[in-house]
């Protein structure tokens, strides 16, 4: 199974909806959304896709009445999760988070395959020796809408653990928001 994993979409449709197109075209059977949708009507851009998206909101949180009526609306399709998600996919535990000092204190405990967050817009893709031995890998897809940063997602092949960072395709009169960002630590 291979899942499209981004974050920090910050409104940003377009850029979104080009991500999981090529993301869904390289074989992405689900996305997983690790926070800062901020507006739930940038998600319908991705009900067109078909694939099963789960969100969690981030420090940006945006409308989180209007996302909870949008997973509802469309259930099969928009998965929300609130702060985080505990899943299983493909075989693999995965985590969901938004902020990467959970996720790293979380990939140590050895119950998770994978552990996915955002926030700070930088990619990474941290693999650690947990307290079980295991290994389990933190996933940070950097910003999918280009914030501060080359709007990125990541290519995971659940089934042989391998990930691949992807710079979201653009129009070359695209224009994105390269403006460095601190991200707020709440």
């Amino acid at each position: 199974m291979k899942i499209c994993i981004l974050s920090d979409s910050h409104d940003n449709r377009a850029l979104l909806g080009k991500a999981v197109d090529d993301a869904k075209a390289r074989g992405a059977s689900a996305v997983l959304h690790c926070g800062d949708v901020v507006a739930p009507t940038t998600l319908r851009i991705l009900l067109k896709v078909g694939l099963p998206v789960h969100v969690i909101h981030g420090n940006n949180t945006g409308d989180l009445v209007n996302l909870c009526k949008l997973s509802k609306e469309h259930p099969n399709i928009i998965l929300y999760h609130g702060q985080d998600a505990d899943l299983m996919l493909g075989g693999c535990r995965v985590f969901v988070v938004h902020y990467p000092h959970y996720a790293h204190a979380l990939a140590l405990t050895g119950d998770y395959d994978i552990v996915c967050c955002g926030h700070d817009h930088r990619t990474s893709i941290t693999p650690y020796q947990t307290v079980k031995g295991t290994t389990a890998t933190v996933i940070n897809p950097g910003t999918v809408g280009g914030v501060g940063a080359e709007p990125t997602y990541i290519l995971a092949d659940l089934a042989s653990r391998e990930f691949t960072i992807h710079t979201v395709p653009i129009d070359p009169d695209q224009v994105l928001n390269r403006t460095p960002v601190t991200p707020h630590h709440a």
